[in-house]
C-alpha cells in the first residue's frame, strides 16, 4: 500500500478520525475503504454506508468490494423493486457496504426511517467524489449537504472517510470543515495529482464536421478502447450514429440511454467489444477501466477542474494513454445554455417561501411551477438547497415551509458565479497554453507540486496527426446537414392551472391536440445546431429565411411525407396532405417566419391561410424561459384567429403546417394548435426551424 492509503486506514481503524483523502483519479482511494471496511467488520462494527453519486460508479464499486471479498448492495433510482430486501439485509448484518446516492437521503422513507437505522450502527461513512458537497467545486450538488444531518447523527466514534480527486485548495478546505463540524479537525492528505500515464494534447478544427472527420479517420490509431466525450446528448447521439456509419463500433451513453442499455454499454466498453463509448458527463466520476486507453472531447467542458476528472479514466491500469481535446466554435453557447442553473434572484427564492408559507397542504414541484416563476430544474435545486439550509422540508405529498428565518447569501453566490465564469476563462486559457498542459491542469487544482510533465504536445512536440482528407469531411458534412427531427405534442395540461384561474386540467382532448411534428435540428446538435444558433439569436438580425434553410426545411417536409404515418404513405392511419400553411406571430423575427412560412406554401403549392394574430402583446415576452405552468398562464390568451384566417380554415377544412422559428416547452404550438382546432381546422402539423 501506498503510505497515504496506510495512513489513512490507521486514522479510520485505529484511532476513529474523520480524513480526507484528496489524490489523483487511479491512486486507489477505494482500496483505502474496502481494507478499512474488512477490518474494521472483523473487529464487530457495523456496515459501512458510501454516499456515491453516480450508477455507473456504484457498479463500480459494487464489482470491486466483490472481488475484495466484501458484500455490498446498493439503493439507487434503478433498483426500487429491491429496496426493502436490501434494508432487511443491511439490518440483520448480512451486508458489509451499503452505497446510497445522495438524492436517496431526502427521500421521505429512507430519511425518516432507514437513515435514522443507519446512523445508529454504520461502522464507517464514506462519502466517494466529496467536492461535490462544496458549492465553491464545480459539480456541487445540493444534496450531498445533507449529510451534515447524518455527520450529527453518529455516535462518537464512528470513522468518516471523504474522498475526491478534484478539489482545489478552498473546496478542501470547506469539506474538512464539514467533516470535522463537532469532532475535531478532520484529517487531511493531500497528494500530488500528476498522472504519469496520461499523454495531453489539443486538436484544433475548423468546424464539427471536420471534428467528425478526424475521428473517423485517427480512432483506429489511439490505443485500445477509450471514451469520446460530447457536451450534449445530441452531440452524443449524432457522433455515435456517424462512426457507427463508418464501421466502428461505437455505443451512445447518456442521460437519456435507458438503464439496461447503459449497463450493456459499460460491461461492452469493459470488455473492449466496443472502440468506444460516445458519452456526456454521465459517463463520469469514478468509472474504473483500468486499461481504457484513450479518452478524446468533441468540444472543451467548461471547468478544467471537470475536465481533469473526465480525463482521469485513462491509463489507470497502463503505461500510456492518450488524452486529447477537440474544441469547437459552439462550446462556449452550449455553456451558457447550461448556466442556467445559477441560484436563483432573492425575489424569486422569497415568492418560493411565500407560496410554501400561504398553502394549507405539501406542494408537490409541479403544483409549485404555477406560483413560481422558475424552471422546474432550478425550482428542484433551489429547494434542494433551502431544505439543507432548514427553510423547507420535504414531507409526504411534497415541500412544506419550516417557518425558520433564512438569510439571502448574495455575496457567496455572486461569489460562486464568478468562480464559474473563471472556470471558463481557464479553459479558453488550456487551449491556447504554450506551457505543459498537465502543470496547467493541476495548477487549477492547487497542485503544490506542479511540474512540467514531459509528455505533453506543448512538453514534447504535437504527436496526434491533425490532416483530414477531403472525402472524410465531406462525408461528415452530408451526414451533419441532413436535417430533421421529431417534436414531440404536448398532451397533459400543467398541474394547478385552476388555482391561478385558467380552466385547463388533466390530459388535452384529442380534437385539441397538436401532432407531432418536425424541426431541422436542436440547438444542442453540432450539425444543424451550429446553423441555427446564430439565426435564432438574441441578436440577431430579422431577415427573410436563407436559401439553404429554407432548402432543408422543404426536405424535412419531403421526408416526413414519405415516414410511416405521412401524408405521402400507404398507411391506413396516414394523415391527410396539409390543405395550407398558417404561421405564428413572432414579436422577435417576424420576418424570418414569415419568409419561412410562405416560402413553404410557395414550394409546396399550398395556400398560405394567414398568421395568428397577438391579442395580448406581453405574452410570449412573459413565457420566455418560464416553467410549463406559467408558460401557459402567460400564453392561454396571448393568441387569436383574426376572422380572414378563420374564414379560409372554415374552407379548407384540413391539416394545417403550423411554422415557427423555435419551440423550447411546446406551448406555443399547444395553444396555436387549440385555437386552430376550434376554428375548424383539421389536425396541426408544427414545423419548426429549431427544437431545445
Amino acid at each position: 500500500m501506498r503510505e497515504d492509503q496506510w495512513r489513512a486506514v490507521a486514522s479510520l481503524v485505529e484511532e476513529r478520525r474523520r480524513a480526507l483523502v484528496v489524490q489523483r483519479t487511479g491512486w486507489g482511494k477505494s482500496a483505502v475503504y474496502f481494507v478499512a471496511t474488512a477490518l474494521l467488520r472483523r473487529r464487530g462494527s457495523g456496515p459501512t454506508v458510501i454516499v456515491s453519486p453516480l450508477l455507473a460508479l456504484m457498479r463500480n464499486q459494487v464489482d470491486s468490494a466483490a472481488r475484495a471479498g466484501i458484500r455490498a448492495r446498493t439503493i439507487n433510482s434503478a433498483n426500487p423493486e429491491e429496496w426493502s430486501t436490501i434494508y432487511e439485509e443491511a439490518e440483520s448484518g448480512e451486508i458489509d457496504v451499503l452505497l446510497v446516492s445522495p438524492e436517496r437521503l431526502n427521500s421521505v422513507d429512507f430519511r425518516d426511517l432507514m437513515l435514522p437505522k443507519l446512523a445508529a450502527t454504520t461502522g464507517l461513512l464514506v462519502v466517494d467524489e466529496a467536492h461535490c458537497i462544496s458549492d465553491w467545486g464545480h459539480d456541487f450538488r445540493p444534496d450531498y449537504r445533507r449529510l451534515r444531518a447524518m455527520l450529527a447523527d453518529l455516535h462518537v466514534g464512528v470513522p468518516v472517510l471523504a474522498t475526491t480527486a478534484t478539489a482545489n485548495a478552498r473546496v478542501t478546505a470547506d469539506v474538512a470543515e464539514q467533516l470535522g463540524t463537532g469532532a475535531g479537525e478532520a484529517l487531511v492528505l493531500r497528494g500530488p495529482l500528476d498522472r504519469e500515464s496520461l499523454r495531453l494534447g489539443v486538436v484544433e478544427l475548423p468546424d464539427a464536421a471536420h471534428r467528425l472527420a478526424w475521428l473517423a479517420e485517427h480512432l483506429d490509431e489511439l490505443p485500445g478502447s477509450g471514451i469520446i466525450y460530447a457536451l450534449t446528448v445530441a452531440a452524443a447521439e449524432e457522433a455515435t450514429a456517424y462512426m457507427r456509419q463508418r464501421g466502428f463500433r461505437v455505443s451512445s451513453y447518456s442521460g437519456r440511454t435507458e438503464n439496461a442499455e447503459r449497463l450493456q454499454a459499460e460491461v461492452d466498453l469493459l470488455e473492449n467489444r466496443v472502440k468506444a463509448l460516445v458519452a456526456t458527463s454521465a459517463l463520469g466520476m469514478g468509472f474504473d477501466k483500468p486499461d481504457l486507453g484513450f479518452v478524446v472531447h468533441l468540444g472543451s467542458p467548461s471547468s478544467p477542474i471537470a475536465y481533469y476528472q473526465q480525463v482521469g479514466r485513462a491509463g489507470r491500469g497502463v503505461a500510456h494513454a492518450d488524452v486529447l481535446l477537440l474544441p469547437g466554435k459552439e462550446d462556449e453557447a452550449i455553456w451558457r445554455y447550461f448556466a442556467d442553473t445559477a441560484f436563483p434572484a432573492e425575489a424569486q427564492v422569497r415568492g418560493t417561501l411565500s407560496a410554501l408559507a400561504d398553502a394549507e397542504r405539501p406542494l408537490s414541484v409541479p403544483a409549485l411551477e404555477s406560483l413560481v416563476d422558475l424552471r422546474r430544474t432550478r425550482l428542484e435545486i433551489m429547494l434542494k438547497v433551502l431544505d439543507v439550509d432548514g427553510a423547507v422540508r420535504r414531507v409526504k405529498g411534497g415541500w412544506v415551509s419550516t417557518g425558520q428565518p433564512w438569510v439571502y447569501d448574495a455575496e457567496r453566490y455572486a461569489w460562486v458565479a464568478r468562480q464559474r465564469a473563471a472556470e471558463q476563462q481557464a479553459m479558453r486559457d488550456y487551449v491556447r497554453t504554450s506551457e505543459c498542459r498537465m502543470e496547467f491542469l493541476r495548477r487549477q487544482l492547487d497542485d503544490e507540486e506542479a511540474a512540467p510533465c514531459g509528455r505533453c504536445d506543448n512538453c514534447a512536440g504535437s504527436w496526434a496527426p491533425v490532416s483530414v482528407s477531403a472525402a472524410s469531411v465531406s462525408g461528415a458534412v452530408k451526414e451533419l446537414d441532413r436535417p430533421g427531427v421529431e417534436v414531440a405534442p404536448r398532451r397533459m395540461w400543467p398541474t394547478g392551472m385552476p388555482a391561478v384561474g385558467i380552466d385547463l386540467k388533466g390530459r388535452i382532448p384529442v380534437g385539441e391536440q397538436c401532432s407531432t411534428g418536425r424541426a431541422l435540428g436542436r440547438l444542442s446538435n453540432i450539425g444543424w445546431g451550429n446553423r441555427l444558433r446564430p439565426l435564432l439569436a438574441e441578436n440577431a438580425s430579422d431577415e427573410p429565411v436563407p436559401d439553404d434553410v429554407l432548402r432543408a426545411a422543404v426536405a424535412v417536409l419531403a421526408d416526413w411525407a414519405r415516414s410511416p404515418g405521412g401524408w405521402g404513405s400507404d398507411a391506413p392511419d396516414a394523415i391527410a396532405r396539409p390543405a395550407g400553411v398558417v404561421a405564428v406571430p413572432s414579436r422577435a423575427r417576424p420576418e424570418l417566419v414569415r419568409s419561412l412560412a410562405q416560402g413553404i406554401a410557395a414550394v409546396g403549392h399550398l395556400p398560405f391561410l394567414g398568421t395568428l394574430e397577438y391579442v395580448r402583446t406581453n405574452g410570449a415576452q412573459m413565457a420566455h424561459r418560464s416553467n410549463s405552468a406559467q408558460r401557459l398562464r402567460a400564453l392561454s390568451d396571448a393568441f387569436a384567429v383574426p376572422g380572414e384566417l378563420a374564414d379560409a380554415l372554415t374552407r379548407t377544412q384540413g391539416p394545417v403546417l403550423l411554422v415557427d422559428d423555435y419551440t423550447d416547452s411546446g406551448w406555443t404550438l399547444a395553444v396555436a394548435a387549440r385555437l386552430l382546432r376550434q376554428a375548424c381546422s383539421g389536425q396541426v402539423l408544427p414545423l419548426v426551424l429549431a427544437a431545445s
